[in-house]
């Protein structure tokens, strides 16, 4: 099957040349977001990743900045000429997010929520699907018929581990995922190794891997100070670890 290629600004995903994203998994202030996006155009990145809304399995934990975030966003976004992803959660959140983005992401946790999927359908923005930690990978391709059943086929999928069994990861990277979603669905298939292995140290290889498996990109975590993240430091690698990952990459 070809791959539809999907244009996020003025990058192409699925044009043959892998794209690297690189963000915080939070926008936690524009000092921060500010800094990484420089170390992130230095060295090649394509897309920045931010969240400004965080689905948290603790009801306690930092929950992003919400529209704050998303004005930081879109005020990096403009000063450093690169595009933006950020995740939304619910359809009150689409009009706010579309003034401020340039791809919508629909995280693992909502992948099956089925009215949020169609709202986006029926907008014109891409949108970056990723597979639900206990989904299989025909349950990914059927979510992302929602989206495109409402006329939005701008559709890029993006694999970051299921759950099994395996402890010393925070998930296991499905490597299938990455052909099959590409065979079948006809989708640019992205992997986020970050949220796969939940640890930093096996990142560079599970890169390799998926790009030698055919993923069109890759997506991963980044913060200045990692172990000081007020979200998912553990699997997030700090600038050096960005640029150290983008020669390896990108060559």
């Amino acid at each position: 099957m070809e791959i539809r290629s999907v244009a996020v600004g003025g990058v192409v995903i699925g044009g043959g040349t892998p794209v690297l994203i690189a963000g915080p998994c939070a926008v936690e202030d524009e000092r921060m977001l500010r800094e990484v996006a420089r170390a992130a155009v230095d060295c090649g990145v394509s897309i920045l990743r931010g969240g400004a809304f965080k689905p948290r399995t603790s009801p306690y934990s930092f929950q992003g900045l919400g529209l704050e975030g998303l004005r930081i966003m879109d005020s990096v976004r403009r000063e450093y000429g690169i595009p933006v992803v950020s995740e939304v959660m619910s359809i009150e959140q689409i009009g706010p997010t579309l003034e401020c983005v340039d791809m919508i992401q629909v995280g693992a946790r909502n992948m099956h929520n089925f009215p949020l999927l169609s709202a986006l359908g029926r907008t014109d923005r891409p949108v970056l699907l990723k597979r639900g930690f206990m989904a299989t990978i025909e349950e990914w391709l059927m979510a992302a018929e929602y989206l495109v059943k409402e006329g939005n086929d701008r559709v890029v999928l993006c694999e970051r581990g299921i759950r099994t069994f395996e402890t010393w990861t925070r998930n296991t990277l499905d490597i299938s995922a990455v052909p099959l979603g590409r065979m079948l669905g006809g989708y640019p298939v992205l992997v986020d190794p970050s949220h796969a292995a939940g640890r930093r140290d096996i990142l560079e290889p599970l890169c390799l891997a998926s790009l030698a498996a055919g993923a069109d990109g890759i997506m991963v975590e980044v913060h200045p100070d990692p172990d000081k993240a007020l979200s998912d430091g553990g699997q997030s690698l700090d600038l050096d670890g960005l640029r150290r990952l983008a020669e390896k990459l990108l060559g």
